[in-house]
């Protein structure tokens, strides 16, 4: 389990930065497979052997979100589910997004995933 995962989401007020995109490149370097998109999000991209797996793992996913107070935008396919994350409140990236995708790659340790 990384540092970020052990760490709480801590709810966004608002009025606050982003993350600098250097701070966010060490932040990355916790992660498993996540990239940082255009300096605004988080995105990663799970593959699955069936629908039902990944609707599992989806669900997995939501019951964290409702857990932290941190909800990411969530795709589903057949065999696929996409992870996007940001602070909404201030349209960028915030620590809170990097302990939430801990979280996640936590997740995939009980799973059959394919990154």
């Amino acid at each position: 389990m990384s540092n970020l995962a052990k760490k709480q989401c801590t709810p966004c007020k608002g009025g606050m930065p982003s993350l600098t995109k250097e701070a966010a490149a060490a932040l990355l370097n916790d992660l498993s497979g996540w990239q940082i998109i255009q300096d605004h999000h988080l995105s990663k991209e799970f593959a699955f052997e069936n629908f039902v797996t990944a609707l599992e793992f989806v669900n997995s996913v939501g019951a964290v979100a409702e857990e932290q107070g941190h909800h990411p935008d969530i795709y589903l396919t057949w065999g696929k589910a996409r992870i996007d994350i940001w602070t909404h409140k201030i349209d960028g990236i915030t620590e809170s997004d990097f302990i939430l995708a801990a979280k996640i790659d936590n997740l995939c340790l009980t799973r059959t995933i394919h990154e």
